[in-house]
């Protein structure tokens, strides 16, 4: 996803959690190139940018309607995920959405986004 925008994922933070110390997560991270960044442990202001995603993607995707089943909530997340990233504003950044901040040209935007 990020490859296709033209960015290049260098470092990755994390917490703690057990998933993140994994071998396999590891593994993943040494195939990408990855850097693996950890915050410091009881400090969640450190990652309270993805406290907040999470709260907002359970409000406005996981438990926003009614689904059938795990399938059918799955199915919508890259729906969710191209909304919040390319639509929805956020307070943060001036009522604009996220895709904003990586300096596309309008030409490259409509492109992408077409």
């Amino acid at each position: 996803y990020y490859k296709s925008l033209g960015i290049t994922v260098l470092r990755v933070m994390t917490d703690n959690g057990s998933c993140y110390r994994s071998r396999a997560f590891a593994t993943a991270c040494r195939r990408l190139k990855l850097k693996h960044i950890r915050t410091k442990p009881y400090t969640p202001r450190t990652n309270g940018k993805a406290e907040r995603f999470i709260q907002t993607s359970l409000r406005e995707w996981a438990y926003a309607r009614a689904y059938l089943n795990s399938r059918q909530r799955a199915h919508q997340l890259p729906f969710f995920m191209h909304r919040y990233n390319w639509h929805r504003p956020h307070a943060s950044i001036g009522r604009l959405p996220p895709i904003i901040r990586l300096g596309l040209t309008k030409d490259n935007l409509l492109r992408l986004h077409s």
